[in-house]
């Protein structure tokens, strides 16, 4: 039996369709999407739009991912579409350019809220 501290984990869908095409792709600790949760780990959450929120992205890490030792085979999605308010951070518009086939059905919203007051972030 484990005994250990009891989390909560909340999680947000993202997909705003079954269909979508992912790819390999290797995370690490090294990356500014890097947060540290209650326990200690270091994480990237699901949802990050990687390797950078800006004209270098290429797709959005699918599952959460525990990079406290090592890096990570994650989960890169790189076609599909997507709801944009739901992501730890909203994309910009140098990331919906850079990532081509990754589409957000609230790309209007996304849009107006990035123009008015920069990057957003869900709370």
């Amino acid at each position: 039996m484990f005994v250990g501290k009891k989390i909560t984990v909340k999680e947000e869908n993202f997909l705003a369709s079954e269909k979508f095409t992912s790819f390999p792709t290797m995370v690490d600790d090294t990356n500014a999407a890097v947060t540290t949760d209650e326990l200690g780990h270091k994480i990237i959450s699901a949802g990050t739009i990687w390797p950078s929120n800006d004209s270098k992205a290429k797709g959005i890490i699918y599952h959460e991912m525990n990079v406290n030792e090592g890096p990570q085979m994650a989960a890169l999605l790189v076609d599909g579409w997507f709801i944009g308010k739901n992501l730890p951070v909203a994309p910009t518009a140098e990331a919906m350019a850079a990532m081509t086939a990754v589409h957000f059905k609230d790309k209007d919203a996304l849009t107006a809220t990035t123009t008015d007051s920069g990057t957003t972030s869900r709370g």
